[in-house]
């Protein structure tokens, strides 16, 4: 630049003043020719100095000392914007980071500072946290989100990121914890989850793995929010005993049940936990986090429960925030991974031939799936069901419906019941494990209390006999074979089940005995083990079975048949990532409540 500048110049002075100058002064061309090279030095210097102070200005908009912050540059207000505020790291604006109010969505300029022309209706503000950043915790809590004042008034709601690389990260997707102080929840929950899940945090933290929560709604248990003076707070507090940040999902049961009407049922968990739906990203993935349940909760006032209803539904107002954030995300190979309470899609069914149909059950569903259509990698994680199933409506979208942590809302686990702690088809309660690389994602179901290699669980028929005489004698066999299903009646065909929780189309089951393979055939069925550990107990001690808590059919079940009662069975497991579980079977095989 200096260079064009002195041709230019010199081309002006030497041809048109330089003999007027040395007509005056004692000077040669030389001398002459030097001075002025100097002289463009020095402005080309100050010039360069001016820009870079400019430069210099208009990024560091936060002065920090000691990463204390000691100002933040006034940001001018804008006609119509009513939020305005400056996201940062390091004393830098950050550039490129969505911001909302669970209506409008914008982004940072160059400067990290952002506008909304806000209504102010949810009462706060929240960043989709960027790749490869964190903001501060509040214990476990991430504190994406900013409380507002509301009114007409302008807010300045200013951000803090903190550099971090988590391209390479973990997510552990935890449905349906129930918490409520009954069913020894809480000691089930500190002496074996908490031991369990920590565990499965400081294995990927030693190999330098960032890992991060992931909850799936119903925290909490609304009905018991007042009777045992357990609610959202109290959750909390068990929540922030987890060893890692932890991203919540509102569900059906984290409403009032003292409030009619979604608005104002939802409002104690945004004002408690935080925002019921927002997105942010890891390393190079999207995740957004919805609320699906529109809650009625019919009759409900101040003191009295209303009934529960609601609506799973993805609501307008939520879908054109949704339709707004994923906007956002030009790079149409960016996995997308959406976090939600109730599936997205019913029960698989199989048919005749032992395929899976899948249908879409929430309500605009359809609508959700044609937003997602363009990304090439999309997965839906849900829970709701307290079982486990998989489903894969194209090569480019999977939902993964999650068991829960609570498995059969605690009862299993107690000590006058099974201590087995497992879930209504069978799977080990439990969380989902995430190992996400780039865009590379691959997935477990890690069973609470077991090693992860426990993947699958395997019956000899031959034993499996439900009886009230066996599993509830102060009972009748006729109110247990109602439960009891096929199990009710003895099997001595040599046939064995084979519960593999985790299954998709990708996994492959084999069985072979002395070396033979058998036939095995995918099949809906229930798991025998739940219902000796929640229904027959149940029964015998004259407690009242909930409908909605017995035992599922399943269609991640498989059945083999052997040659006689006795042999040794080798059962084999592949997953689609190729990892291979086993079990060398010797039959006869006990069935009892603590059988793997």
């Amino acid at each position: 630049r200096t260079k064009s500048v002195f041709h230019r110049v010199s081309i002006v002075f030497v041809g048109k003043i330089k003999e007027s100058f040395l007509s005056r002064i004692s000077i040669n061309n030389s001398t002459f020719l030097s001075l002025v090279l100097i002289s463009m030095l020095v402005a080309s210097c100050h010039s360069i100095r001016k820009n870079d102070d400019a430069l210099q200005q208009k990024q560091q908009v936060v002065t920090l000392s000691n990463n204390t912050v000691q100002s933040i540059n006034s940001i001018p207000d804008v006609k119509s914007m009513t939020i305005k505020g400056v996201v940062y790291s390091d004393g830098m604006g950050v550039e490129g980071v969505v911001v909302s109010d669970g209506y409008e969505v914008t982004t940072t300029n160059a400067d990290g500072v952002y506008y909304l022309p806000s209504k102010k209706k949810n009462g706060y503000v929240f960043i989709s946290v960027p790749g490869n950043y964190e903001v501060e915790n509040d214990k476990r809590l991430p504190q994406f989100y900013k409380r507002l004042k509301g009114g007409n008034s302008i807010e300045q709601k200013d951000f803090k990121l903190t550099k971090t690389d988590n391209t390479k990260h973990v997510v552990l997707a935890m449905a349906d914890w129930h918490l409520a102080k009954r069913n020894e929840d809480l000691k089930q929950f500190t002496d074996n989850f908490l031991p369990d899940v920590n565990a499965t945090i400081a294995e990927y933290e030693a190999k330098g793995v960032k890992v991060y929560g992931l909850t799936l709604g119903d925290l909490a248990w609304d009905s018991f929010w007042y009777s045992n003076n357990f609610a959202l707070p109290e959750y909390l507090e068990y929540m922030n005993q987890i060893n890692c940040t932890t991203f919540n999902v509102i569900g059906n049961h984290d409403n009032n049940p003292y409030a009619e009407g979604d608005w104002q049922a939802a409002l104690p968990y945004k004002n408690i936990v935080g925002p019921n739906y927002y997105s942010f990203n890891l390393g190079n993935i999207h995740y957004v986090v919805l609320d699906n349940i529109e809650y009625i909760n019919t009759g409900a006032s101040e003191g009295k429960a209303g009934k529960g209803n609601y609506n799973g539904v993805i609501v307008s107002e939520q879908m054109d925030w949704l339709k707004k954030d994923l906007a956002t995300i030009t790079d149409k190979n960016t996995p997308i991974v959406i976090a939600m309470h109730i599936p997205l899609f019913g029960f698989p069914q199989l048919n005749n031939n032992g395929e899976q149909s899948n249908t879409v059950r929430l309500t605009k569903g359809d609508e959700l799936l044609s937003l997602l259509k363009d990304f090439a990698q999309v997965k839906v994680l849900s829970g709701h069901t307290h079982i486990n199933f998989t489903i894969e409506e194209s090569p480019s979208f999977m939902e993964h419906n999650i068991a829960a942590v609570c498995a059969t809302w605690w009862w299993t686990g107690k000590d006058n019941y099974a201590k087995n702690h497992i879930c209504k088809d069978g799977s080990p309660g439990g969380y989902s494990v995430w190992e996400n690389d780039g865009n590379n994602m691959q997935w477990y179901y890690k069973s609470m209390g077991y090693e992860k290699e426990y993947q699958f669980r395997a019956y000899d028929l031959n034993t499996v006999h439900i009886t009230a005489e066996k599993h509830a004698p102060k009972s009748d066999n006729n109110k247990l074979s109602q439960y009891a299903d096929v199990y009710a009646k003895p099997n001595n065909q040599n046939e064995v089940l084979i519960n593999v929780w985790g299954y998709d189309s990708k996994w492959n089951v084999e069985v072979t005995e002395s070396g033979k393979p058998l036939k095995v055939n995918r099949i809906s069925a229930k798991d025998p083990l739940h219902i000796i550990s929640y229904e027959a107990i149940k029964l015998n001690l004259g407690g009242k079975i909930t409908p909605s808590f017995v035992t599922n059919n399943s269609v991640h079940m498989f059945k083999t048949k052997a040659s006689n009662a006795t042999s040794t069975l080798l059962i084999k497991v592949t997953d689609r990532f190729g990892n291979v579980y086993t079990e060398t079977m010797e039959r006869p095989k006990a069935f009892n409540y603590m059988m793997r």
